[in-house]
């Protein structure tokens, strides 16, 4: 296991993003290991960025994103669905990078349990990420550089990665340029 340190996460937010592809997220939960290879990400990058948490200044929801690379910024959206997030830059510059997918490696029944489905709709968006692997708002601030229930490693994928970049999702209400900025980094299949 080599986990990612916070040096990996101390780069601008765009190579965070795009080197997030194809490393194994793990969750440890009572004894039993789920994990998934991230294949979907989403970069943002700070007060200048309108579709950033971060963009009117630093709240008690955001705080985390303030704070040093490396931690989880873990939210509740629509009153229903916790969102993960890796802090990214130094600390008191407020980016992160949204984790939007991953394909399960292992703990798969544990992760269909939580879920109650399989198959492509397991984890292929960031709330059905967080209900698989069981993460909430307790992880929030979490540090995922010390290894322990939740943390990013190192992957040596079996085929070459390519990369699509396009526009974020759900973001209606950014400024057109944030829009459209192809800040969203996919594995082509």
């Amino acid at each position: 296991m080599i986990l990612l340190n916070r040096i990996f996460y101390n780069r601008p937010t765009l190579e965070v993003a795009h080197d997030l592809l194809g490393k194994k997220l793990v969750r440890r939960m009572d004894g039993v290991e789920l994990s998934g290879i991230i294949v979907e990400t989403e970069a943002y990058i700070g007060v200048q960025d309108s579709a950033c948490h971060a963009h009117r200044g630093r709240t008690e929801r955001n705080a985390v994103m303030f704070g040093p690379p490396g931690l989880a910024y873990v939210y509740f959206t629509y009153g229903m669905h916790y969102l993960l997030n890796l802090v990214t830059e130094e600390e008191g510059n407020p980016c992160a990078v949204l984790l939007r997918s991953i394909e399960p490696l292992s703990g798969l029944e544990e992760m269909q349990k939580r879920r109650k489905r399989g198959g492509k709709e397991l984890t292929n968006g960031p709330a059905k990420l967080c209900q698989a692997l069981n993460i909430d708002k307790s992880f929030n601030g979490w540090d995922v550089t010390e290894g322990d229930k939740l943390w990013v490693e190192n992957h040596q994928p079996d085929r070459p990665l390519m990369v699509l970049s396009t526009p974020r999702i759900g973001i209606a209400y950014a400024r057109k340029k944030d829009r459209e900025a192809l800040w969203r980094f996919l594995l082509k299949p």
